[in-house]
């Protein structure tokens, strides 16, 4: 699990919010496309893997801010697309994920891949990692990519670019 992160996002459970999954951008203008959808699609995975949702927030981000958060949290002085924080074990879903918005345009530039894409592979990355999945060794990156394939494909019956 990984270390308990900056917590300064609001708990549905705490706040009264009745939407389990938020949105938020912190030191950038940047708002998510097709929101509603995206939060079906999420709900779906975490159900699918056998997972229940209480409280997830999407923060998205600046590579300075993600760069700040991975060294102060987790002692990491690199450049990282995500950084996912839970606050519960799997099977409960309880977290925040941070995602650099600059990171996921410069990567989807890389892969050849549109920037939407990218941001949703990234996205559901971190919530897998929230269900379980880790991917440090070999055998455990090939899982989660084959996982995020299927979440990915699962995504046509919700939303379509």
């Amino acid at each position: 699990m990984t270390p308990a992160g900056p917590d300064f996002f609001p708990n549905p459970d705490a706040s009264g919010q009745e939407e389990p999954i938020t949105f938020f951008s912190e030191d950038i203008d940047f708002e998510l496309s097709n929101a509603p959808a995206i939060s079906n699609w999420i709900s779906s995975v975490i159900s699918a893997e056998n997972s229940e949702l209480d409280f997830l927030n999407f923060i998205f981000c600046s590579d300075n801010h993600l760069h700040q958060i991975n060294v102060t949290y987790l002692d990491h002085d690199d450049l990282t697309d995500v950084i996912t924080f839970p606050y519960a074990a799997p099977p409960r879903i309880q977290g925040d994920i941070f995602i650099s918005i600059d990171r996921v345009r410069e990567n989807a530039g890389l892969f050849n891949a549109a920037f939407e894409q990218e941001l949703r592979r990234v996205m559901i990355h971190g919530v897998l990692h929230l269900c379980g999945y880790k991917d440090k060794t070999p055998e455990e990156s090939t899982l989660m990519r084959q996982k995020e394939e299927e979440s990915l494909n699962r995504l046509t019956s919700f939303i379509l670019t």
